[in-house]
């Protein structure tokens, strides 16, 4: 199963990969098919990478107000007491994921609740894990308000490869843990901002999977 976001992008790849494999075919000669065959290889490894980068699990779950899940799969990067000045603008708890380019990209909804803010910002394409990328590269900012945990911020953030973040949260709109929330292309970060005092189940350089791993509980 693929994310709609890809749908053109993988269109667009297999188009290209039927072309060269019918070019490398006619123009080829015996003494080159070494050649025709690497190339083929070659393509057919391209675009393998593109469907697995746009894969999407299929991962159905029952919404649980009392905890908040992994908006997406990757690597816990970062976990502190931080000072978020967008939009609480005071202190809050940070816990960051890294995905890496074979990761899932799909954004997921980390609780449910009503959308209280959304906003795209541009900006650069830094590393994802550097420590300015949260404030200037391209990404976006949501703020859900939930049941039990009150306002939960997260941001998608653009990494050196992506060049386009899709964001599905509208103010005002009610949304349910665990539905498409959006995507990243080509490599990028999630920063989640919780309440002084939230439990935080993860550790540091731990895989979490999206719609599965427990982030934190009601303190």
């Amino acid at each position: 199963m693929f994310h709609k976001e890809g749908g053109k992008i993988i269109l667009i790849a297999t188009s290209l990969t039927v072309i060269i494999f019918l070019i490398s075919h006619k123009f080829a000669t015996p003494s080159m098919s070494w050649l025709e065959k690497a190339i083929q290889v070659i393509t057919l490894v391209l675009l393998l990478l593109v469907l697995q980068f746009f894969r999407n699990p299929n991962r159905k779950i029952v919404p649980n107000d009392k905890v908040i899940l992994a908006p997406v799969d990757g690597k816990v990067v970062v976990i502190e007491e931080v000072f978020e000045d967008e939009y609480f603008k005071d202190k809050r708890l940070q816990v960051s994921i890294f995905m890496s380019p074979i990761n899932v990209h799909v954004t997921r909804y980390c609780v449910s609740g009503k959308i209280k803010f959304s906003k795209y910002h541009p900006g650069k394409y830094l590393v994802a894990w550097h420590p300015k990328a949260s404030t200037e590269n391209e990404r976006t900012t949501v703020v859900i308000e939930s049941k039990e945990f009150g306002e939960i911020l997260y941001r998608q953030i653009a990494g050196a490869l992506a060049r386009r973040i899709v964001n599905y949260a509208v103010e005002g709109t009610e949304v349910r843990q665990g539905d498409d929330a959006g995507f990243i292309k080509f490599g990028s970060r999630v920063d989640m901002f919780f309440p002084l005092g939230t439990k935080i189940e993860v550790k540091l350089q731990q895989n979490a999977v999206g719609n599965e791993t427990i982030i934190a509980l009601k303190g």
